[in-house]
């Protein structure tokens, strides 16, 4: 199992609240760093070491090697990765940061921005509120703690946040959220409705191994990497463990809706963390390869 450290203190939370977000140096140690960029590279090539397939595989070799490689859910295919996704001191920060009696996961990403190939920079991410898009789950948001696997700079396309944003209000999905051509286009939009002329725009500027913890309802996205390094990352977005599926549960999240309840079963949100010692009993014994999903025999 891979270590995280993620402790918050009370004015942690006064400035999450302020800003929206938090940013930590140092998240994870260098080891684990290395030994997740292989499970991330495996992960891509298609070795998924439980035998089970991510939800999402957005990028396979052969593919484009300009736009930004992503996997969705691949926490239930790989035990290191799911170590950190899973991570309980994870659950526990965001839990406190919003205010929640425990955390659970929404879903997890792995991304993988290409560096600058050919004069062609690494593709960008369309700046978005997350909790736009969940409109499945009540409470109707999400917080999310993304991991640096690179060192990550604003010329390399690290994530940038609107400070305060997440005080603007609620906008719906954004158009092109993959490489669009003007990353910043509903943002703009955004700021404006809020009167804001000036937005204060903060970059993650962190070691790898650092990383940063936002708010559901923050303002963020990343522009084009332009150095000669990938920038890759580990992302948990979460929600409330008490969290409820909606009448609004739609196309993707359908699939994994249970007949006659509301409730989000664990095997596809597991629970990190809550205040009273809840946590999905799974999830130690997977991620040290001792539970298996096929039965034996």
């Amino acid at each position: 199992m891979l270590d995280v450290a993620l402790e918050i203190t009370t004015e942690d939370v006064e400035a999450f609240a302020r800003d929206g977000f938090l940013i930590r140096e140092r998240i994870i140690s260098p080891e684990a760093v290395d030994y997740l960029r292989n499970a991330m590279a495996r992960s891509f090539e298609g070795g998924f070491d439980s035998g089970l397939m991510p939800d999402e595989v957005n990028w396979k070799p052969g593919d484009d090697p300009h736009v930004t490689r992503q996997i969705c859910n691949v926490w239930k295919s790989n035990q290191a990765l799911a170590s950190v996704i899973l991570s309980e001191a994870t659950g526990q920060a965001v839990a406190r940061l919003n205010g929640w009696p425990g955390a659970r996961l929404a879903q997890d990403n792995l991304l993988w921005k290409p560096p600058m190939r050919d004069g062609q920079p690494g593709g960008t991410l369309g700046m978005h509120q997350d909790s736009a898009y969940a409109g499945w789950a009540e409470p109707r948001l999400m917080c999310t703690a993304w991991i640096a696997l690179d060192d990550v700079s604003t010329e390399g396309g690290t994530m940038e946040f609107a400070r305060a944003s997440h005080l603007w209000g609620h906008a719906g999905p954004i158009g092109a959220f993959h490489n669009p051509a003007d990353y910043k286009e509903a943002f703009r939009r955004a700021a404006e409705a809020a009167c804001v002329a000036k937005p204060e725009m903060v970059s993650v500027a962190v070691p790898a191994g650092g990383g940063s913890i936002h708010h559901g309802w923050l303002w963020h996205g990343s522009g084009p990497n332009r150095t000669g390094n990938p920038r890759r990352s580990v992302v948990s977005h979460c929600l409330s463990s008490e969290a409820r599926f909606t009448d609004e549960v739609g196309y993707v999240y359908s699939r994994y809706k249970r007949l006659d309840t509301d409730a989000m079963d664990e095997a596809f949100f597991p629970v990190l963390w809550t205040e009273d010692g809840g946590r999905s009993s799974f999830i130690e014994p997977f991620v040290r390869g001792e539970r298996r999903w096929h039965a034996e025999g």
